[in-house]
């Protein structure tokens, strides 16, 4: 079960998600939250286009993790569960 304290920071995290989100539609993508680990990197999963695409990771550092990190700087990183690995 969710610490109160936790399932407010997924909100947070998810909300940030939410600036991001359009810009991946676009592209028939989307991303979901998948859970933040206890030393404060949120795991997300690829969805849609953005699953098989190679900008995959450029889009975790350049736009998602920036997005994030910006509202809730002690985040100290994103990593995709799924997707292309580079």
């Amino acid at each position: 079960m969710l610490t109160q304290e936790k399932e407010e920071l997924l909100i947070r995290i998810d909300k940030a998600l939410d600036d991001v989100r359009p810009h991946l539609a676009v592209d028939g993508g989307n991303v979901e939250l998948v859970d933040v680990t206890d030393d404060m990197v949120v795991q997300i999963k690829w969805m849609g286009n953005c699953e098989s695409c190679n900008m995959s990771a450029m889009t975790m550092r350049a736009g998602i993790e920036q997005s994030i990190q910006s509202k809730i700087p002690n985040i100290k990183g994103v990593e995709a569960i799924n997707g292309i690995t580079i």
